[in-house]
């Protein structure tokens, strides 16, 4: 009997450390934004951006899934060169921060939803710099995307499909992980969403994230 025991208690130890780490909530983290930045708009492609995120979400602890980044692209030589969409990447949710908060339940919700300093935060937990009260500087807030408020593509908004230095013919699609505009403005206009987490805006060249309130970041998603 007490090797019986012993034998069952090694396999519910087994089974258990193959499950994906929980966060406060008691639920397993599946999005975040990258900490690390990246000063142009080549961030080698969506193989080298999926990369990043793996990365980060192991070094963070958030193992046992596969996780995406929210890119979309004109062409994906995964997928004979046609075109991809953000919102096809990501699975089905529902989607966890570090903090345990919800980010949303499932793609509908999350593409209804607007950006959230508390929410759209980093692997480790923090906010990224924006217009919320008491940020540091500099700003962060746009994150890169290349997608519309829908998750799908928009055509010469990605970098070259996020392969490219250029400073000019280029342009990128960002949102706000924050939800805010200038001085936390929440007003939109025909030209900035600032409310929209994933299609805010679009700033102009490649070679230089930073203008506008940028830093090369991106979320990532976890299948």
């Amino acid at each position: 009997m007490k090797h019986v025991l012993i034998a069952t208690v090694l396999l519910v130890s087994v089974a258990c450390s193959d499950d994906p780490p929980t966060g406060p909530s008691g639920q397993p983290v599946g999005f975040f934004v990258t900490s690390t930045t990246s000063v142009t708009g080549n961030l080698g492609g969506l193989g080298g951006a999926d990369f990043t995120c793996q990365r980060l979400a192991a070094a963070a602890g958030h193992r046992g899934r596969a996780w995406r980044a929210y890119l979309s692209v004109e062409r994906d030589s995964s997928n004979g060169n046609q075109p991809t969409n953000a919102r096809d990447r990501i699975g089905t949710g529902p989607w966890y921060n570090a903090n345990g908060l919800l980010v949303a339940n499932n793609v509908a919700e999350l593409h209804s939803r607007r950006g959230d300093a508390a929410v759209f935060v980093d692997e480790r937990g923090q906010r990224v710099n924006g217009q919320w009260p008491g940020s540091p500087s500099p700003n962060e807030h746009d994150i890169l995307t290349g997608s519309t408020a829908e998750g799908t593509v928009i055509p010469g908004e990605t970098c070259g499909d996020w392969t490219s230095t250029a400073a000019t013919g280029v342009s990128r699609r960002v949102g706000h992980s924050d939800g805010l505009g200038g001085g936390g403005s929440t007003t939109v206009t025909p030209t900035n969403n600032v409310v929209s987490w994933n299609s805010a805006h679009t700033s102009a060249g490649c070679a230089n994230t930073a203008p506008g309130g940028g830093a090369g970041r991106f979320y990532c998603f976890a299948r």
